[in-house]
């Protein structure tokens, strides 16, 4: 038992744990089975073996005890440290006399009480005494007081602990795969960023090298063709105004020669 025990905690404190199941872990008796597991809410001992309660710890909050297909007589006095119990499950026991329940009148929230396939179930009147024996009880076998079938509806405050425990891990997962979404979200934007950044970043470098082979083949444009043409024109009009003086020189020239032969 003290094995299936360390498996079962799976590594917590075991204050922290509320429902254990150690069926099939068979023992004579209780053993691992501590004081420290004072939150535990439900225990499930089936076909383990026991024939007796002995060392059976103090659960203050325990609500649910199944302990089914094993061999117990008698001893039911063991569980005076579990107070707040509601629903004991004693099927397929070796309980043959109403002696044997005496200790269960202290229970004063014990609702439900199971006693299948226990001999004390063919005694005459069963059922009547034990509800006179036992006034909280509600539900015996099955059963109420008058017959009635006990509604699916009254398990489900039995297995609420049960279901908490397990909405709080599932709520614990989800709020994991937020936060490594979240991240993951964080990365892709991240990494848009950069790529937006690189885009830009080229593109403004390929408008500068752009702008820089517009430069390198810059060709004159017709204004400039016409500041070229000007040019040959005021040089063209020079040249013609070094011809026309030396035209005129010449011409004086020959007139002071025809002068000086008259």
């Amino acid at each position: 038992m003290e094995k299936r025990l360390e498996l079962e905690r799976r590594g917590r404190n075991p204050d922290q744990i509320k429902e254990l199941n150690l069926d099939n872990a068979r023992s004579v008796n209780i053993v691992g089975l501590t004081d420290e597991y004072c939150n535990l809410e439900i225990l499930s001992l089936i076909n383990v073996g026991l024939t007796s309660l002995k060392g059976f710890p103090q659960l203050a909050k325990l609500r649910k005890l199944e302990l089914s297909d094993n061999r117990l007589a008698d001893g039911l006095e063991k569980l005076k440290g579990c107070p707040n119990l509601k629903t004991l499950n004693l099927c397929n026991n070796k309980i043959a006399d109403l002696e044997a329940l005496e200790p269960l009148k202290d229970f004063k929230l014990l609702e439900t009480l199971d006693l299948f396939s226990c001999d004390i179930t063919q005694t005459e009147n069963y059922r009547e005494k034990v509800f006179a024996m036992i006034p909280s009880l509600k539900y015996l076998d099955g059963f109420d007081r008058n017959d009635k079938e006990k509604d699916a509806s009254d398990n489900e405050d039995e297995c609420s602990s049960q279901g908490d425990e397990d909405d709080s891990d599932l709520d614990e997962e989800e709020d994991n795969i937020v936060d490594e979404d979240d991240d993951l979200d964080e990365e892709d934007e991240a990494s848009d960023s950069e790529a937006e950044g690189e885009v830009g970043l080229s593109a403004l470098t390929g408008d500068i090298d752009e702008e820089s082979d517009n430069e390198e083949n810059f060709e004159p444009n017709e204004t400039n063709g016409d500041h070229v043409s000007d040019e040959s024109e005021m040089e063209s009009d020079a040249d013609e105004s070094k011809d026309l003086t030396a035209e005129e020189g010449r011409g004086q020239k020959r007139k002071h020669e025809t002068e000086e032969n008259e």
